[in-house]
């Protein structure tokens, strides 16, 4: 992983990639059945996207609310 990048945005990164390569290929088919296993794979991908994003805000959530914690304690103690 690059230093400075988080997990989630490498991640969106290589959901962006796979649902541009599954855009190309899904134009370039003329199958009707291979048309819908990339819809699938389309829908499975942005489900993904979503799953990424809701971990990234829970994350988020976890930290302010650490920061919150801590910050009663060390009002606590003074």
């Amino acid at each position: 992983m690059e230093k400075g990048k988080s997990h989630s945005k490498n991640m969106q990164k290589d959901l962006d990639i796979l649902q541009s390569r599954l855009d190309a290929l899904e134009a370039s088919s003329e199958d009707r059945h291979a048309k819908s296993l990339i819809s699938v794979l389309k829908g499975l991908v942005e489900n993904q996207r979503q799953i990424v994003g809701e971990f990234d805000h829970l994350k988020k959530a976890i930290d302010l609310l650490t920061l919150q914690i801590f910050k009663v304690e060390n009002s606590q103690k003074s």
